[in-house]
């Protein structure tokens, strides 16, 4: 067996903190009251996280770029079939693959909703003054039905997947997203995780953030 660094540390921090912030999405925006202004927060969190994550495909480790997720038909059905190769247990398996472009995507949806939200009694997203009455009103009832339903149950089948993962006998998947590394029985390309690929990360995540800082600074 091989011991691999599949997952750098900055794939790792941003999978982890975007998990609480779904959770405190989801825990906020049930109470309601003034926890609206810790689920604004977390809305922005997410955002940043979701641009970073974008931007980190491109330029991040090995096995967290876009290029490296196997999306093909015969991937996954060699992965349900337990017929997978090394190269497809390295990163992220086909079913994961598919499973975080979905993740991604509603959640950058859902997040943009939420900024021209209003709920027509204290909380209004910050750029419902920048789009007209009738695209207020869908959105926010987007944002609070089907777009919630929808990321709690991606949340979910993410959590079912992992059982399944468990109960077909494949290798544990959440202790490489914790530590990093991944043992195979082949060797395969290992993510840089030094010092200088972290700090390309710090500053495309510094990127990120100002972009969505000026973007909510729009409807002021």
């Amino acid at each position: 067996m091989f011991t691999v660094r599949i997952w750098d540390l900055p794939t790792r921090l941003f999978h982890w903190s975007l998990a609480l912030s779904v959770l405190g999405l989801v825990i906020t925006g049930n109470v309601g009251g003034n926890a609206m202004v810790w689920h604004f927060r977390l809305g922005y969190a997410v955002l940043t996280l979701v641009l970073f994550r974008l931007i980190w495909g491109f330029v991040g480790g090995h096995w967290s770029r876009w290029a490296n997720l196997s999306l093909h038909p015969r991937q996954v059905l060699a992965y349900v079939q337990s017929r997978s190769t090394s190269r497809i247990q390295a990163g992220h398996n086909p079913l994961g693959s598919w499973s975080i472009l979905a993740m991604l995507f509603f959640l950058l949806f859902q997040v943009s909703t939420g900024l021209i939200s209003d709920d027509e009694i204290a909380n209004a997203g910050p750029l419902t003054a920048l789009v007209s009455g009738s695209w207020v009103s869908w959105a926010s009832a987007w944002h609070k039905n089907w777009g919630k339903l929808i990321i709690v149950l991606l949340v979910v089948i993410h959590l079912l997947a992992l059982l399944w993962h468990r109960f077909k006998q494949h290798p544990p998947l959440l202790p490489a997203m914790l530590h990093g590394d991944k043992s195979l029985p082949q060797p395969v390309p290992a993510s840089k995780d030094h010092l200088r690929h972290r700090l390309l990360a710090c500053l495309v995540l510094g990127l990120a953030a100002l972009f969505v800082g000026g973007l909510i600074s729009l409807g002021n």
